[in-house]
């Protein structure tokens, strides 16, 4: 099957800053990508080098095995991007405004403005000015106006961003509905949404990639998938730490805050390994008295904050 979307090399400078180093990635057609990063990490230059708003330094992009360069309006009309601000003319209404986003892109406006009225649930302000619409409702309109000519690439720079929580599901819906007939890309810096929203995980920090992983995947692949918190009394959290590092399938060990007289450490669990058997038998077997084990799931935050912290951000 051929890529929808091939980067290979992509590099970026602003002057002597080294925005984004050879980055490289494919998708194929069907397929919701998280791009991820700290602020000032390389995303949004990175997704506006492949809508071709930005020239690349270096590199090729390969729109549906074009190079974007050989016939840039070809390539560009097989993507729809709506950045973090939708720049909408909010003195339109919302019907004429779509309709004026179709005639500029050559499309029927009576077919697609209704359609795209339904598809983002656009039906109800049809007849307001865009002005006096709720932030939720724009980002709707942004995103019919990225949709009006059929992409088979969208890419939505922080979708989510200023909505209340009734907005924001509302929006993720919506981009569930869009990902099953269409690529995404979606940049945000909400980890959750990632999770609930996107097939894979793109992680970028200065400038590079550093973790490109299926989401149901991410945790085992660059960290321990779990950890164990294990409090006990009748010995010291030294001697905890160093019986729980010595159990198979067990990690590093570190102190964790505890009740007085009390031991408590935190260990981490390698791969699928389950430890609360062992720790039972070991604590059981050391004659002391368990008053405590819970395990602690490692989240998408926790991934996110072990690749990128660290040194200065491109």
């Amino acid at each position: 099957m051929t890529d929808i979307l091939r980067v290979e090399g992509l590099n970026k400078y602003f002057r002597k800053k080294h925005a984004v180093r050879d980055v490289s990635f494919s998708m194929q057609s069907g397929e919701i990508l998280g791009l991820l990063g700290p602020n000032g990490a390389g995303k949004t230059t990175t997704m506006r080098m492949i809508t071709g708003f930005l020239a690349a330094s270096a590199g090729s992009i390969r729109i549906d095995g074009e190079e974007i360069g050989t016939d840039p309006k070809a390539a560009k009309r097989k993507i729809g991007y709506m950045p973090e601000s939708a720049p909408l003319y909010s003195d339109m209404i919302v019907e004429d405004y779509l309709a004026y986003v179709a005639a500029m892109q050559g499309e029927d406006a009576a077919v697609k403005v209704p359609r795209l009225a339904v598809l983002c649930g656009l039906a109800e302000v049809m007849h307001k000015c865009i002005g006096e619409l709720s932030k939720g409702y724009r980002q709707r309109v942004g995103l019919a106006h990225a949709l009006m000519n059929d992409p088979e690439i969208l890419i939505l720079d922080e979708p989510t961003s200023g909505l209340d929580p009734n907005q924001i599901i509302e929006v993720r819906n919506l981009i569930k509905e869009i990902g099953r007939t269409r690529t995404v890309i979606i940049s945000t810096h909400i980890l959750g949404e990632v999770e609930m929203l996107c097939d894979r995980v793109i992680i970028i920090s200065r400038g590079r990639i550093v973790a490109d992983s299926p989401t149901a995947e991410l945790r085992s692949r660059y960290g321990h998938r779990a950890s164990l918190r294990v409090q006990v009394s009748g010995c010291t959290t030294q001697e905890l730490s160093a019986a729980l590092s010595s159990l198979p399938g067990a990690g590093s060990a570190a102190p964790a805050g505890a009740e007085s007289g009390l031991a408590s450490c935190i260990v981490s669990v390698d791969g699928e390994s389950e430890l609360r058997p062992s720790v039972f038998s070991l604590v059981r077997d050391r004659g002391w008295v368990l008053w405590e084990m819970t395990v602690e799931r490692n989240s998408l935050e926790d991934v996110f904050r072990t690749l990128t912290t660290g040194g200065d951000e491109a």
